[in-house]
């Protein structure tokens, strides 16, 4: 274990994550870097047949509640809880076992640890937080009046009451525009919905909007700005019990999925004092606490970086910025939360992480795309991989076999839709252009 580093291995961690996602890199990323410092983990995810559940670096992984809801996740914590202390000791210490820290992987999770925090103390150690203050980044209207109220520059974002207004503001705003559900997290599954989508029609926007109801949450219309190459970065931080923010750094976006925008394929650590300055004094004047993932995009007409979203919990790419001792995000919120100092964080710039099922995408649609290589970095500087490692290779092998199960079913669908529409003699049905994943200003997950 590095020696300026000194973790409490006696508390174990449990990573939280109630969005069914199999292909979730972040989970294992976290898993990874707590389990080599030689912390107990253990994981709430989809099913324990994911890929990420074959982790050498996991002790166990259960199914989220069967009711998504923050009471129903305390209970699981609290069960969880008990296991792990029967695991350890062999039986429940008289009124004295470790507490056990938790580290939520999405927003739906974080919001629901928030809500509950008061209860689920001193028992689970969660950062001090509220769910409002989280509604104030995580709610995409929400962030937007954030923005506004303190002259962050953000996409000119208008929030409809009516399927005319909607029209008239998508017109003002300019098409296309980029369309958001206020709270992603309460689209009902199923229902062919994406949290973010363009519009590029007003009878698009119209059908959108009458949605609205289904949906559970308002609909935003947003400027869409111009995509391009290096115009995408991010900042991953975490604010420790007192405010410092010690482990923070800037990141460029070099290939996606969608290509051009979308999740980070392929990202390498940059410094960006102007990305590095606004965020951190984004989250001094939110007092904010606790892990955190920011995306901005330049827009070269202005030269200024526009704040597209702020995600309460570790971004999927967060193990980019682990500097050469191992420290990052994940690993400073376990040093903070059991009253161990977080060491400064190292600069490695121009280290790559490179997510290898989107990459190979991206690769597909651009094969041609370049960047320059960082000033300072070595003609090889390392690059960590989402899947595959040396010393747990499990995972990177689960994922491969339904990675290819996912696309051959995918290609199978497609080949029934046309073979259909040639019966029928009509043009196979498509998604309605307002569920289409928007190829902009699409986030890091």
């Amino acid at each position: 274990m590095p020696r300026r580093q000194s973790f409490d291995t006696r508390v174990p961690t449990v990573l939280v994550r109630l969005d069914p996602n199999p292909f979730h890199h972040g989970t294992l990323g976290a898993a990874r870097s707590l389990g080599r410092a030689g912390i107990p983990v253990h994981a709430v995810i989809e099913s324990s047949t994911s890929p990420v559940a074959r982790s050498r670096y996991l002790r166990s992984a259960r199914p989220g509640p069967a009711t998504p809801s923050s009471a129903g996740l305390a209970e699981l914590l609290v069960r969880i809880s008990d296991e792990i202390s029967h695991d350890i000791d062999g039986r429940v210490p008289d009124g004295a076992s470790h507490p056990v820290l938790v580290l939520p992987l999405d927003d739906v999770s974080a919001l629901a640890l928030a809500r509950r925090r008061a209860e689920l103390s001193p028992r689970f150690l969660l950062p001090e937080q509220t769910e409002e203050q989280l509604l104030r980044v995580a709610d995409k209207a929400a962030l937007a009046r954030t923005c506004a109220a303190l002259g962050l520059p953000h996409p000119r974002t208008e929030l409809p009451t009516g399927a005319d207004e909607a029209a008239a503001m998508a017109w003002s705003l300019g098409l296309p525009v980029v369309a958001k559900w206020s709270r992603p997290w309460l689209l009902p599954a199923g229902s062919g919905l994406r949290s973010t989508s363009i519009v590029r029609s007003l009878a698009e926007v119209r059908e959108l909007y009458g949605r609205t109801p289904e949906a559970g949450s308002r609909l935003l219309l947003q400027e869409l700005l111009p995509a391009g190459r290096d115009l995408d970065w991010f900042f991953h931080g975490y604010v420790d019990s007192a405010g410092r923010c010690v482990t923070g750094a800037t990141g460029r976006k070099e290939r996606s999925w969608p290509d051009a925008a979308g999740l980070t394929a392929v990202g390498r650590w940059t410094a960006n004092p102007a990305v590095d300055r606004t965020a951190r004094e984004l989250l001094d004047a939110l007092g904010y606490r606790g892990v955190c993932d920011l995306d901005f995009r330049l827009d070269r007409s202005t030269g200024a970086y526009h704040l597209l979203d702020f995600n309460p919990r570790p971004g999927a790419q967060f193990r980019l910025f682990a500097d050469p001792e191992g420290l990052d995000v994940v690993r400073a919120a376990h040093l903070d939360l059991t009253g161990r100092p977080v060491p400064p964080h190292t600069p490695v710039y121009g280290r790559r992480f490179v997510v290898e099922n989107y990459a190979a995408l991206s690769l597909a649609t651009s094969p041609r795309r370049r960047y320059a290589a960082e000033p300072g970095a070595g003609r090889q500087p390392r690059t960590e991989r989402a899947w595959w490692a040396v010393d747990d290779p499990a995972p990177a092998l689960a994922m491969g076999l339904a990675w290819l199960a996912h696309l051959l079913r995918k290609a199978f669908g497609a080949v029934v839709r046309r073979l259909g529409a040639g019966r029928t003699g009509h043009p196979a049905v498509l998604p309605a252009p307002s569920a289409r994943t928007a190829p902009d200003q699409l986030t890091p997950r």
